[in-house]
């Protein structure tokens, strides 16, 4: 009997390439399958012949004495005992020995992660806030199926999502190619999910922000995140925390960073300044002859830390701030002082002012000279 040749049998030219044979053979398999032709003795055989024509047209060396000697090449070999049979269907269809359907498709709920903006008031304070979410959920229409109608029942595994494979004495089991592992597949689309079991819905939740959370910290919702598939649970929900700038204070970790305005009198003579803060007002002593970027420590008027409970503290910068819109009466008694430092000011009472300028006369000598 005149064997038929495999390039024919598969419907490839003899240049065609790996590829084009490896989807001639998925579509002719699938086609000639036992379990979607059961009882047919005409369609296993086809199968058969399909399946040797790829064994030998899908390895290299194989192929290349095919195209030399024709059939001849393999009249004192099996070919169905020497090629693995499990490497020809997992190369074109995957998932071979097991990966059952039910751990396929019982799968968790992705997380999610939503962005919530406080002000720094927020974050020191801790405050309860509502918050929009879009997440996916089972459609009501469909139950999450995705069929308008009772889901059809795969005929290909019968339900069961795998399929079974006889190679000598082993068997091997693969997901099913027709409906993935599913062991059913859907024939009328549901109209309002589109045949994807799930629809994009808000939901409000109620977020507890715990005093002293800083940028980046985050808070996890556990089940509050994307729903599972067949009853598997829930992702998680993280709600990353960013804090907005602040018009008056700098945060640095658990310290609170500001610059705080001085009279210029209250500068040189001495004084005290009344501040708020957290938890009511503290006086802060501002020595005599204080100068422009001093920094004056406030211990323990910082952020409460939410890890350890630790307090931090606050520094103010000071800023001299030079008097404008003065009425006649302060002009005069600014005048009077610049005259009374013109008669008897020395170096002690503008010591940075005195040191720049014998710095000046000693750069300008040196270049005169």
């Amino acid at each position: 009997m005149v064997k038929k040749d495999y390039y024919d049998i598969l419907g490839v030219t003899k240049t065609a390439e790996d590829r084009e044979i490896k989807k001639a053979y998925k579509r002719l398999a699938m086609k000639f399958h036992p379990d979607r032709n059961p009882g047919n003795r005409n369609a296993e055989n086809k199968f058969k012949e399909i399946k040797q024509a790829y064994e030998i047209l899908s390895d290299s060396k194989k192929r290349a004495a095919y195209d030399q000697y024709g059939h001849s090449a393999f009249e004192q070999e099996n070919v169905s005992n020497t090629t693995d049979f499990s490497d020809i269907f997992g190369d074109v269809f995957g998932d071979i020995f097991g990966n059952s359907r039910t751990n396929k498709n019982k799968k968790r709920g992705s997380d999610l992660k939503y962005l919530i903006t406080l002000s720094l008031e927020e974050a020191i304070k801790g405050i309860t806030k509502q918050i929009k979410i879009p997440v996916l959920k089972n459609c009501n229409y469909c139950k999450g199926t995705g069929s308008q109608k009772p889901l059809q029942k795969c005929y290909t595994c019968n339900g069961h999502g795998q399929i079974q494979m006889s190679q000598g004495f082993f068997t091997v089991q693969q997901t099913c190619p027709r409906c993935h592992g599913e062991g059913y597949f859907i024939k009328n689309p549901c109209v309002y999910c589109k045949g994807k079991g799930k629809l994009e819905v808000y939901k409000t939740l109620s977020v507890k922000i715990p005093n002293g959370v800083d940028t980046g910290d985050r808070i996890r919702l556990t089940g509050e995140g994307e729903t599972g598939n067949n009853g598997a649970k829930s992702g998680d929900l993280y709600i990353e925390i960013k804090i907005k700038k602040h018009s008056l204070f700098k945060r640095e970790g658990n310290n609170l960073y500001c610059n705080l305005p001085v009279n210029f009198v209250t500068a040189a003579l001495g004084g005290s300044i009344n501040i708020p803060v957290l938890d009511g007002y503290v006086k802060i002593k501002i020595p005599p002859g204080t100068q422009t970027g001093k920094i004056l420590r406030i211990p323990k008027k910082g952020v409460k830390s939410i890890r350890d409970n630790d307090i931090g503290d606050l520094f103010c910068k000071i800023v001299i701030e030079t008097p404008i819109n003065l009425n006649d009466k302060q002009q005069k008694i600014l005048y009077n002082l610049r005259q009374s430092f013109n008669e008897f000011s020395d170096a002690r009472n503008n010591p940075k002012l005195k040191k720049f300028l014998d710095n000046i006369n000693r750069f300008f000598y040196v270049i005169k000279n």
